[in-house]
């Protein structure tokens, strides 16, 4: 019995330890099972909660290098205004613009301006804002060489470095703008040259949050670097730092550096960049690593942390399952399953996280929701302490727009089982945020809710966007935001069938202020007139600063072209108010031109230029008041440039000649000389008049080239008639006002003069009482060196200009040429014949001899007999004739009736030959 005992005490034992054999091999594996889906869950959501990272700091460096590159090409835009204003100074100062004494009074005074300086055609500097020792020998001959060798005035941007000679700070680096210098016959005259500190460049890293080791780059086309910046430091741009540049084969785009791209010093960054459009540069901006991962390094500590305690919970709780009651297993699992559920919510020690239990009724529909767990910064959303919040249920607060639409967004999670989305909340939300993310995961009967405070991130975006479509000065929007927005508005006009204008805007005198009171002076007043503008506008109406002094107001919906007119004119008497600067008051005015959609055009390029066509025709038209476009304008515009083009076809096909108007001894009527007139005979319009031409030329800068031409062929003629053994009498050759500012009309007639072997006596130079009056010294330079030449210089057209007798005293002169307008007056009225009495008084006095233009009249010639004139040219003598007519006057001689008591020529008393005269002129000589 006792064997028995003991067997059956054996077989308990047996059995005891097979059941709990089976829980103690259970549960252990159940713990390793649910720890390997704890760490898998845990890897996995980081891996999201990474890419999710990653993908942000890809977007935030792609934003911020579009920003860059918006500034970037504002800077650039900057630097090509700035050298074609000083290259405009520089032509209309005649060379006497002195840049070391606009630095002294606070031009290109400021930090960023290296080296400002114009050099000649050897490179030497003509005039400099400091030395240019500064420079390599190598560098400036590189783009001395390079503008040479092109024809074209587009600015240019080099690379350069401080010489190893000069003092040198953190940044040694010059960025170079320069520009081809050409004299007025459009040859090769030098470089406009301005060099900037490359740190200049990277000042948009001190604006916005790069972090501590974040990085700008300013890459050009071949990939060097023109601008570097790495946290506070600003690098030397030698070589090319990236081990890898085939990322900016493309013109925009963002990727992770690590290891295919690396900065020099070999830090992992997210790098996005973006290509100017107008410029070959591309704006390059870096995040580091470190800096952007590091709120996702933090949570995934917190990650492994909760992982790891959970897992060692989860073993002691194994060790204390295999001893207890399936009870306290039970117990376990639904402490396991309000533990998951609180896991599936934690994402940060930062947001708000919530457990919301669904309520149903009997037939198992949703009616409400309750708040069952939180964390504290989950309760702090709220603005309550935890222990106030659970228990809250939302029909609670359902009278709550946001309560309501929350009870929505639950029961759709409660059916998908997943939501996210970023909302931006509306004022009075229980949050006190303005933007939120919101997570929504289903868990049983539960969700578990994750709310994350964006609204710093929203903000800073929108502060992107703004400084990408925002102009700097005045806050008005600006280019970019113009071509953003005129496509949707027209678009919106089209569906709606309304009306829209755009007025094109310049401020007249603007320029003078800027000049003479300094670009701050400047800024203020483009600040005042944005201030203006927007005042006489409507609140729907748009006001936007295209650069400079020009601005485009758009009227949208617009409901007849009367509105747009009373704009202009309530514009036009805004800016009739004169501004203030300091105890100064400075007059401006502003010219304005309209275009209407759909009349003058339906896209944004079209609509603008034409506004910007008629904006000049009332610049050309006395500025200060409004045009509406019409097609005319363009028309003339186009007409105009073919003209000019066709005037540059006419010079290289020679269909330029010269026909002759003699010049005739006012008593004996003698050939004393004969003028030389320019006409333009076109292949397919035949004979154009000189009044449709001439003018274009001067304008255009032709002149110099058409006058050099005419030099040529009067020579060329001159030698030809020589060779007949005809007696030669002198030319005359009148020099236009732009062709003898250029200073090298010497020059020109030595070497025609040379080439054909014709004596200088024979050649006379008259130019316009306004040539002389540009600038007195040169011009005295000028006309010094001509007569040292053997040439006598005659005044053209005088009466018409602003001499005085001081002043042709001064230039000494060796005649001059009564203008046709005085010459009709003759025998009209007493008037007229004082007039020319009192200018053959003061010529005689002075030892000049006179030549009266226009003489059509035989009662003419007799008064200026009368008068004692000494030489007559006019219809009455003779027409301009070609060369081959002009020969048999020139056999002839005697081209009028003489006077019957012949006085000396004055030819004879100065001890002068009168000379032959060459016109680019119309005359009715």
């Amino acid at each position: 019995m006792n064997n028995n005992n003991a067997a059956v005490v054996e077989m308990s034992r047996t059995d005891f330890l097979k059941a709990n054999l089976r829980l103690i091999l259970a549960w252990p594996l159940l713990c390793l099972a649910l720890c390997a889906v704890l760490w898998t869950a845990t890897l996995l959501q980081l891996e999201a909660e990474k890419k999710v990272a990653q993908q942000q700091a890809l977007d935030s460096v792609a934003s911020l290098s579009k920003a860059y590159s918006q500034y970037l090409l504002r800077t650039l835009e900057q630097m090509d205004q700035l050298t074609l204003q000083l290259k405009y100074e520089w032509e209309k100062s005649q060379g006497r613009l002195r840049l070391d004494e606009l630095k002294t009074q606070g031009m290109y005074a400021l930090p960023q301006f290296a080296i400002v300086a114009i050099l000649d055609r050897k490179g030497h500097a003509v005039t400099a804002t400091a030395p240019l020792q500064r420079l390599r020998t190598s560098e400036r001959s590189d783009f001395l060489l390079r503008h040479w060798r092109s024809n074209s005035s587009a600015l240019r941007i080099g690379l350069g470095r401080v010489n190893d000679g000069v003092a040198k700070g953190d940044d040694d680096t010059l960025v170079h703008f320069t520009r081809r210098l050409e004299d007025a016959d459009g040859n090769f005259d030098g470089v406009l040259l301005i060099s900037i500190h490359s740190a200049y460049f990277s000042e948009f890293y001190d604006s916005v949050n790069f972090g501590k080791f974040g990085m700008s780059a300013m890459v050009g086309e071949e990939g060097e670097l023109f601008s570097t910046r790495l946290g506070t430091r600003v690098l030397p741009v030698q070589g090319t730092p990236f081990f890898d540049t085939s990322f900016l084969e493309t013109d925009s785009g963002s990727i992770q550096s690590g290891g295919r791209v690396a900065f020099s010093d070999k830090q992992a960054r997210y790098v996005g960049w973006q290509a100017l459009k107008a410029y070959p540069f591309t704006a390059v901006v870096g995040l580091a690593d470190v800096e952007v991962l590091h709120p996702y390094e933090e949570t995934r500590t917190i990650y492994m942390w909760i992982a790891a305690a959970v897992s060692l919970l989860l073993m002691g709780f194994t060790v204390i399952a295999t001893v207890l009651s399936l009870r306290l297993a039970w117990r376990h699992h639904l402490s396991a399953g309000v533990r998951n559920a609180y896991r599936m919510a934690t994402e940060g020690t930062s947001d708000g996280f919530y457990i919301i239990a669904a309520l149903r009724d009997e037939a198992g529909a949703i009616i409400d929701f309750e708040i069952v767990d939180c964390n504290e910064p989950g309760a702090r959303f709220f603005g309550v302490r935890r222990d106030q919040l659970l228990g809250m249920r939302m029909q609670e607060r359902a009278h709550e727009q946001y309560f309501r639409d929350l009870m929505h967004s639950y029961r759709a999670a409660m059916e998908s089982g997943f939501s996210e989305e970023e909302i931006e909340l509306q004022e009075g939300n229980p949050f006190q945020l303005r933007w939120i993310r919101r997570r929504l995961v289903r868990s049983g009967e539960r969700l578990a809710v994750t709310l994350q405070d964006i609204s710093t991130a929203k903000e800073h975006e929108r502060d992107l966007r703004r400084l990408a479509n925002e102009d700097g000065l005045t806050g008005l929007p600006n280019r970019h935001w113009l071509q953003q927005f005129l496509p949707n508005a027209l678009a919106r006009a089209a569906i709606d069938g309304h009306m829209l204008a755009l007025l094109f805007i310049d401020l007249d005198g603007f320029k003078d202020i800027n000049d003479t009171q300094g670009h701050a002076q400047g800024d203020k007043v483009l600040r005042a007139a944005s201030l203006r503008l927007k005042a006489v506008l409507r609140p729907g109406d748009h006001v936007a600063r295209l650069g400079g002094d020009e601005f485009i107001v758009i009227l949208d919906p617009m409901e007849d072209e009367e509105r747009a007119e009373q704009v202009a004119q309530r514009i036009a008497l805004a800016f009739d108010e004169p501004f203030y600067l300091g105890l100064e008051r400075h007059k401006m005015g502003a010219s304005i031109g309209i275009s209407l959609y759909p009349r003058d055009g339906s896209e944004t390029d079209v609509l603008l230029k034409n506004a910007d066509i008629a904006m000049y025709a009332v610049k050309a038209a006395g500025k200060g008041h409004h045009r509406f476009f019409q097609p005319e304008l363009f028309e003339t515009i186009r007409n105009r440039r073919e003209l000019e083009q066709s005037l540059v076809s006419a010079l290289e096909q020679d269909q330029f000649l010269v026909v002759y108007q003699p010049r005739v001894d006012a008593m004996s009527g003698q050939l004393c000389s004969m003028e030389a007139l320019v006409r333009w005979m076109h292949p397919l319009h035949g004979m154009v008049p000189p009044l449709e031409f001439i003018a274009v030329a001067e304008s255009s800068g032709l002149i110099s080239q058409l006058g050099e031409v005419v030099i040529e062929k009067v020579c060329q003629q001159m030698a030809r008639w020589k060779g007949y053994g005809m007696e030669l009498v002198p030319v005359s050759i009148n020099v236009s006002a732009r062709q003898f500012g250029r200073g090298d009309v010497h020059e020109v007639l030595a070497s025609a003069l040379a080439r054909h072997r014709i004596e200088a006596r024979l050649i006379e130079v008259e130019i316009t009482e306004s040539a002389m009056m540009d600038e007195q010294n040169r011009a005295v330079e000028q006309l010094a060196a001509i007569r040292a030449l053997g040439v006598r210089l005659l005044v053209d057209d005088f009466g018409t200009g602003y001499s005085s007798l001081s002043q042709l005293q001064k230039f000494a002169m060796d005649g001059l040429k009564i203008d046709r307008a005085f010459t009709m007056e003759l025998g009209r009225s007493e008037q007229g014949e004082v007039f020319v009495r009192a200018i053959l008084s003061m010529a005689h006095a002075l030892g000049m001899s006179v030549v009266a233009e226009g003489v059509e009249t035989a009662e003419q010639l007799e008064i200026l007999r009368a008068l004692q004139c000494n030489e007559v040219q006019g219809y009455y003598v003779s027409r301009p004739v070609p060369a081959e007519q002009m020969l048999e006057l020139m056999l002839k001689r005697f081209l009028i009736p003489q006077k019957s008591r012949v006085l000396p020529p004055y030819s004879a008393v100065a001890g002068h030959a009168s000379p032959l005269v060459v016109s680019l002129e119309s005359p009715s000589k």
